[in-house]
């Protein structure tokens, strides 16, 4: 397991989830992983960024920096994958991701993208003021009309993916304008509901089905699908929406026991929320690796 820390909030709304590669870390991921089998190869993080303020590109904020960041993290992704490693990759927001599937694809063009999320990160500059990129990553992976271009062509191929790459899992907060594109281009989606009413099906069947068609599976978790006040972690504090912390590790389980399962992006998790002993982050962190553990990949290897 190559572990790939991108410890960047350039493409969030305010500063914090920079620092959940460190903290993670110090709250004993990698031994975690370790005594559960997994041979760690921590490979530190990739030069990060503390969020700011952008009055230059209002629309679009720190899109260089966001662009730099995931070209940085292409190159570690791809370097793992090459010697066949699973990647576990740390955000940082949601943008870090537009870097694990820039890295997957330089292997294959047969990648397809599980992307649990409250929202569908679908917005662009044009259709959104707030010019936080971290809502706007799938678009950009998709090359939807009114992307930044630096973002959308960073990888080995533009658009980086097809509509049929991606599967949206526990989603609920949806803009009528993603809805329009997800209904225009038949995006897949699994939503909040359906996870809600039973987790690990609702994940085996995505596994059993649209998963089998790819090579590498790539599982992007952002851990603002949860309901903060049942794990509060998340950069986003939405209360009594999402799902509980238990249905999300139900759900993930499931996906990465996928035979083809590559790698797994963490992100938009905030270490200055939770308890301030450090128990809420050792938690998730010790549940995590339950989930990594539970991987075929380890024992083929």
């Amino acid at each position: 397991m190559a572990i790939i820390g991108a410890p960047s909030s350039a493409g969030a709304y305010a500063p914090g989830q920079e620092k959940a590669p460190a903290a993670l870390r110090a709250a004993g991921l990698p031994d975690l992983l370790a005594v559960r089998g997994i041979s760690v190869d921590d490979r530190g993080d990739v030069s990060g960024f503390r969020w700011r303020v952008d009055k230059a590109n209002p629309r679009a904020m720190n899109a260089g920096v966001v662009a730099r960041v995931a070209k940085a993290g292409a190159e570690q992704v791809a370097s793992a994958l090459a010697i066949d490693a699973g990647a576990l990759v740390l955000g940082g927001d949601c943008t870090v991701e537009l870097g694990t599937v820039a890295g997957a694809l330089r292997g294959t063009q047969s990648v397809g993208v599980v992307y649990i999320d409250l929202d569908t990160d679908l917005n662009t500059p044009e259709s959104t003021r707030d010019g936080a990129l971290d809502w706007m990553g799938v678009a950009h992976m998709l090359g939807v009309e009114g992307t930044v271009p630096e973002l959308a062509a960073l990888g080995p191929r533009v658009p980086l993916l097809r509509p049929e790459q991606v599967l949206f899992f526990a989603n609920d907060n949806v803009e009528p304008f993603e809805r329009r594109i997800i209904e225009d281009l038949g995006i897949a989606e699994v939503r909040l509901a359906e996870v809600v009413a039973d987790p690990s099906g609702a994940a085996e069947a995505v596994v059993r089905g649209w998963a089998r068609q790819f090579e590498r599976l790539l599982v992007h978790l952002d851990v603002d699908v949860l309901d903060y006040l049942d794990m509060p972690l998340a950069e986003n504090n939405r209360r009594n929406v999402g799902l509980r912390f238990d249905q999300l590790m139900a759900s993930l389980r499931p996906l990465l026991r996928a035979p083809n399962w590559t790698a797994l992006t963490v992100c938009e998790l905030n270490p200055d929320h939770g308890e301030s002993d450090g128990s809420t982050l050792r938690t998730f962190a010790e549940a995590l690796a339950d989930a990594l553990a539970s991987s075929p990949r380890w024992r083929s290897h």
